[in-house]
C-alpha cells in the first residue's frame, strides 16, 4: 500500500457528514494542516464499526494544525499546534 500523502505535505480535511462512528473530529473539518507522519495502513474504523471484516486498508497520517487555523481567536503563541491522526480517504491534497 503506498500513500498518496508525504510528510511535509498541506492538506485539507474534507467535510462530508458521515453517520455513525467516524475517527474525524468537527473541528478539524475543512482545515488545513500539514503530514508529520505516516502512521502505517490500516483497517477502515468506519467500516469496521459496520462489523465488515474485510474492511479496506487506508493509510493514517498523523496531520499538524495551526492553533490559529482551527480557532480564529487563539490567543496563544502562534507557534501552537493540534495533532490529529487521519485516515486518507479523509484528506484532500490543499493549494
Amino acid at each position: 500500500m503506498s500513500a498518496r500523502f508525504a510528510p511535509g505535505q498541506a492538506v485539507v480535511v474534507a467535510t462530508r457528514e458521515v453517520a455513525g462512528h467516524v475517527r474525524v473530529p468537527r473541528y478539524v473539518r475543512g482545515k488545513r494542516g500539514v503530514v508529520e507522519r505516516i502512521c502505517g495502513a490500516f483497517p477502515n474504523p468506519e467500516e469496521l464499526a459496520l462489523g465488515r471484516r474485510d474492511a479496506s486498508v487506508h493509510a493514517l497520517y498523523r496531520v499538524r494544525f495551526a492553533q490559529g487555523e482551527l480557532w480564529p481567536d487563539y490567543s496563544g503563541p502562534a507557534g501552537d499546534s493540534v495533532d490529529v491522526e487521519l485516515y486518507e480517504h479523509w484528506l484532500e491534497g490543499a493549494q
